[in-house]
């Protein structure tokens, strides 16, 4: 099934008004929902019969930067049995890192068991808290390191446990 098809078929089901953006001039054309309306439509994705995206090969995030004050969650699904991929992602605010508010996603672990561990990373290195994960902390960092080192505004520690670690 082509691009053009599988987002026709979400139009079809939640209306054309869930569309915010389309990429269409990258190879990888994609979708941004609405955050609010993620959980429904991935789930869609997954039960819906012509479709049937059965993995979630990834999840990564951009941090847009601070002039735009934006994040993108980037997710990528594949149907194993029908060939077919697809791109859907969700733009929300940066947060205050300083305040310890980071933007929130809602998490993709109920549907998909993959989600788990590419949830954790992008939590881990660009600071988005998925809600309703069911383990979310770090996962390639040590548990007590500061800031989330994808971040653009991130400021690397001088000193961690004693061990000089910027030059």
């Amino acid at each position: 099934m082509q691009y053009s098809e599988i987002k026709q078929l979400i139009i079809n089901m939640f209306g054309n008004e869930v569309i915010l953006k389309e990429d269409t001039t990258s190879p990888q054309h994609s979708i941004t929902v609405p955050t609010d309306r993620l959980l429904e439509i991935a789930q869609f994705l997954h039960v819906q019969s012509q479709l049937y995206f059965d993995f979630l090969s990834c999840i990564t995030a951009i941090d847009n930067g601070a002039e735009t004050g934006t994040i993108e969650v980037i997710y990528n699904f594949t149907s194993i049995p029908y060939q077919h991929n697809f791109t859907l992602k969700v733009e929300v605010e940066r947060g205050d890192l300083e305040k310890n508010r980071l933007p929130k996603v809602p998490s993709l672990t109920p549907i998909w068991r993959t989600a788990d561990w590419h949830e954790r990373e992008a939590y881990d290195l660009v600071g988005i808290e998925f809600v309703g994960h069911p383990d979310l902390r770090r996962i390639l960092l040590p548990s007590d390191w500061q800031g989330h080192p994808l971040r653009k505004d991130y400021q690397e520690q001088e000193i961690y446990h004693g061990i000089k670690v910027k030059y």
